[in-house]
């Protein structure tokens, strides 16, 4: 499907904004206001909030089914778009990564509380939705999407780790804390 959009220059806030719908998307830019996705249902939703976007904004939207002319030109947007999903995967990797680092400082440091727990935990959370966006738009299934799903499982296994080690800490201090990590007698 592409989508051709039309948008006044001023303000600008009404481009950032269509512009952000369509990234959040997935979709692919292939030039100054022409953007495509597979037409798969997984994406209805997301092109007719650019739509509206666009409209309220003044400006003007076309959507259009499309096809290659040959079996190439498929191939090469199933190329392109799976490169996207992998630039996309490749950053969630490298956020589970900077989740491990952070468990272990705290780990290294000793900062076994509740309140860093949560956060911990937030961030997790924030991990598993990003992971289940990425998955419901990777339709042709870029290859890092298996190391991610593995990457993901190990973040869930560390946070688990950790949250035992808080509650160990906390059993052995004899007592419990609040959300701040001020033990209470």
């Amino acid at each position: 499907m592409l989508l051709l959009v039309k948008l006044p220059a001023q303000p600008s806030r009404h481009r950032v904004a269509v512009w952000r719908e369509l990234r959040r998307l997935g979709a692919l830019s292939l030039g100054q206001g022409l953007w495509a996705v597979p037409d798969v249902p997984v994406f209805a939703e997301g092109v007719t909030r650019a739509v509206e976007l666009t409209e309220r904004a003044g400006g003007e939207a076309v959507t259009l089914e499309a096809g290659g002319r040959a079996a190439r030109d498929e191939q090469r947007f199933r190329a392109l778009f799976t490169a996207a999903r992998s630039e996309d995967w490749t950053e969630f990797l490298a956020d589970c990564g900077k989740f491990e680092e952070e468990i272990a400082k705290e780990i290294r440091i000793g900062k076994f509380t509740l309140a860093e727990l949560e956060e911990e935990e937030q961030s997790l959370e924030r991990l598993r939705r990003w992971h289940r966006d990425l998955t419901a738009r990777d339709v042709f299934g870029a290859p890092e999407a298996a190391e991610a799903r593995t990457r993901l499982r190990n973040c869930v296994a560390v946070c688990e780790q950790y949250a035992e080690r808080i509650f160990q800490a906390l059993h052995d201090a004899g007592g419990a804390q609040t959300p701040e990590g001020d033990a209470i007698a």
